[in-house]
């Protein structure tokens, strides 16, 4: 984490669900406008963790090809050989995926899904620790497609970018200035902490360690279910939202140093979780009702464990 804010300069919210996101094993969705770090926030972790990376900058005439790769006939063997393509990584940026087609878009379900791609009807796996990471721009729609509710439910985690403080980007701006840009000097600032081959283990032995109360656990299905009947919800949270509030709280209690989870851990996690996930019913949407107020409202009225 102190790694991450020599080149994240106060997002300190933002670092805690990167790290989240990836010792969850699962993905991401990061939305902010351009020019706030998003891209060099993934590009730094990856080189934390020291693992392969990979960007795939998505556009309207992208093929799913492009993503996953394919068979390429070799003349002197005469035979077809894989070219692999950038999902083949441990870390994937796909920056602006809602600018491309479903169709391209759909590359990434099953890769997201099950850690393995299919190629001209061959099954591939991917490295253990896949994780992708999708940015969006929320203010631009022209020439855009929406996600499909399947792939925004493929995504652990919803993580909202907004504009540093004022004394933030200042002392962003004194480093530019003195020639310390943090994009430019990434080797140089970072250290390795982690070894890619380690994150697995400390995924499952965190899961091992961690004590959820009975209470809690019913906490956090009250708040799920409490989504489903709410009067300005379409469509509430499903049974993984439960599991990925949970998993992601557990997570987030040993990124704390602790080995139990308190309601503030899950109280932290309800946004990120929850944001992309539910979907208000138009007339309140008309209305310029946010989902961030109505999962404010729901916390409100589910009663904290003591």
């Amino acid at each position: 984490m102190k790694n991450l804010a020599k080149i994240i300069i106060g997002q300190e919210r933002v670092i805690d669900l990167t790290l989240v996101t990836v010792f969850s094993g699962g993905h991401a969705l990061l939305e902010g406008v351009p020019g706030i770090a998003k891209t060099l926030m993934v590009k730094a972790i990856s080189k934390i963790i020291s693992t392969s990376f990979n960007r795939i900058q998505f556009t309207p005439d992208l093929m799913p090809s492009d993503i996953t790769g394919n068979n390429v006939f070799n003349m002197k063997t005469s035979e077809f050989n894989l070219v692999k393509g950038p999902i083949f990584s441990c870390f994937v940026l796909a920056d602006e995926i809602n600018r491309a087609p479903a169709k391209t878009q759909a590359a990434l379900l099953q890769a997201m899904q099950e850690k393995q791609v299919s190629i001209d009807g061959t099954t591939y796996q991917l490295p253990q620790n896949f994780t992708v990471f999708a940015t969006q721009n929320p203010i631009e729609f022209e020439g855009t497609y929406p996600l499909p509710e399947a792939m925004k439910d493929r995504f652990l985690i919803k993580i909202s970018i907004d504009y540093p403080s004022e004394e933030d980007e200042v002392i962003l701006i004194t480093k530019i200035s003195q020639n310390e840009a943090p994009e430019d000097n990434l080797g140089k600032i970072l250290t390795k902490a982690i070894l890619n081959e380690d994150i697995l283990s400390m995924v499952k032995s965190s899961l091992n360690l961690i004590t959820v109360e009975d209470e809690l656990i019913r906490y956090i299905v009250k708040l799920i279910r409490k989504t489903r009947e709410f009067p300005s919800i379409l469509i509430g949270g499903s049974p993984r939202a439960s599991q990925a509030l949970l998993h992601t709280s557990r997570v987030l209690a040993v990124l704390r140093d602790r080995d139990f989870v308190t309601p503030d851990d899950i109280k932290d996690m309800v946004k990120p979780v929850l944001a992309h996930r539910l979907i208000l019913r138009p007339e309140y949407e008309i209305e310029g009702l946010k989902i961030e107020e109505v999962i404010d409202d729901i916390l409100k009225q589910c009663e904290i464990p003591r």
